[in-house]
């Protein structure tokens, strides 16, 4: 390990920790309502919320596997000696992934979970310039009352790969991460065209 490669993390690594998990479980609770995170020094290439969701989510327990755009010597230093992650060259074995944009194209590989423990998925960090510029799809489902409208930014193709690799309570959960912010996309939340659009 490179000590010159090693950057500043959380200021009081037990709470905050606890704030950042607690802003990513209501994000998840409250599908497509962006949330705030303490400042973090962003990582580069990783974003301030990128890097908060890591230093919170991931440990020696959580397998890590990291998209191109992310695989530098500055990420993998960074995350093994404040995380202690493994990181995983097989998607099929990784509890969490790291994801830019690009790289929601292709969702294959990653697990679902299963029938009995549909809890042993694989969660995406997914890291994107921004929360609000995609086209406006109307989601639905717990957490929300009625629909909420929600414009991410990702390709058409996300939502098409997200569909096959959702089979309830089999499937995926993602953050999605921006700035200073993240917003939950949980298995259960129901993606559908806007009203307006339809209209």
């Amino acid at each position: 390990m490179s000590a010159n490669l090693l950057h500043a993390a959380l200021d009081d690594q037990v709470l905050d920790s606890q704030r950042i998990f607690r802003a990513a479980l209501k994000a998840l609770a409250e599908p497509g309502l962006a949330q705030p995170l303490i400042a973090v020094p962003a990582l580069d290439p990783l974003a301030s919320a990128t890097y908060a969701l890591c230093l919170s989510l991931l440990d020696g327990e959580t397998r890590l596997w990291l998209a191109p755009a992310f695989d530098t010597p500055t990420v993998r230093t960074n995350l093994a000696f404040h995380c202690g992650c493994p990181i995983v060259a097989e998607r099929e074995t990784a509890d969490f992934a790291l994801l830019d944009a690009q790289a929601l194209d292709d969702l294959s590989g990653f697990c679902t979970g299963s029938e009995r423990f549909p809890d042993q998925s694989c969660t995406l960090l997914v890291q994107l310039d921004g929360l609000d510029s995609g086209p406006t799809l109307s989601w639905s489902g717990p957490g929300i009352l009625g629909q909420r409208e929600v414009s991410l930014p990702v390709p058409t193709t996300f939502w098409q790969q997200r569909a096959a690799r959702n089979d309830f309570p089999r499937g995926l959960d993602l953050f999605f991460a921006a700035d200073q912010t993240v917003l939950g996309l949980p298995r259960s939340t129901r993606i559908a065209p806007s009203i307006e659009e339809v209209a």
